[in-house]
């Protein structure tokens, strides 16, 4: 049995959104990505990935799924109190392009928005082969946040997401 984030989709093969991808599934498949990484669980996260994904992360980059979960436990040690926004941009049938925005601060109480693009390309599974982020950070104050859900967790239903203009 294909493991990857909990509750997709049941019409799909074992529960699994498989490709090809339409704009609804690849649009759940995203809302269920944002999930699994606000849940800040490197082992729960690191599932939906292949063993042998492929990953640039920024400058860093690394191969299979214990890579990505020690990469995503050293990342949520330094990204304290991390809340995602992430929306669909385009898919094709095997390809999923996201925008997002993150929240987090530092050991020192300092503030940051990240912005970024994800290009995701996954296997017959439904499992991510590989994903490729662009991300930049910009120093914000408290005031100036914009997710505030109970963390860890989902972000509400009824949250608006990511602006349309900044």
């Amino acid at each position: 049995m294909r493991t990857t984030f909990a509750g997709l989709d049941a019409a799909k093969t074992n529960g699994v959104i498989v490709p090809p991808f339409t704009a609804d599934s690849a649009s759940r498949k995203v809302r269920m990505a944002e999930d699994a990484w606000n849940s800040r669980d490197p082992q729960r996260v690191s599932l939906a990935y292949s063993e042998d994904s492929i990953w640039r992360n920024r400058s860093e980059f690394l191969c299979g799924r214990d890579e990505i979960r020690r990469f995503l436990a050293r990342k949520w040690v330094r990204e304290i109190d991390y809340r995602l926004v992430k929306q669909l941009w385009s898919n094709t049938d095997d390809r999923i392009a996201v925008r997002f925005q993150y929240e987090w601060r530092d050991d020192t109480g300092q503030w940051f928005r990240s912005y970024g693009n994800e290009l995701w390309e996954f296997d017959a599974q439904g499992l991510m082969r590989r994903r490729e982020a662009s991300i930049n950070d910009c120093q914000i104050s408290a005031a100036d946040r914009r997710f505030f859900w109970e963390a860890p967790g989902s972000r509400p239903l009824d949250d608006p997401g990511i602006p349309e203009i900044e």
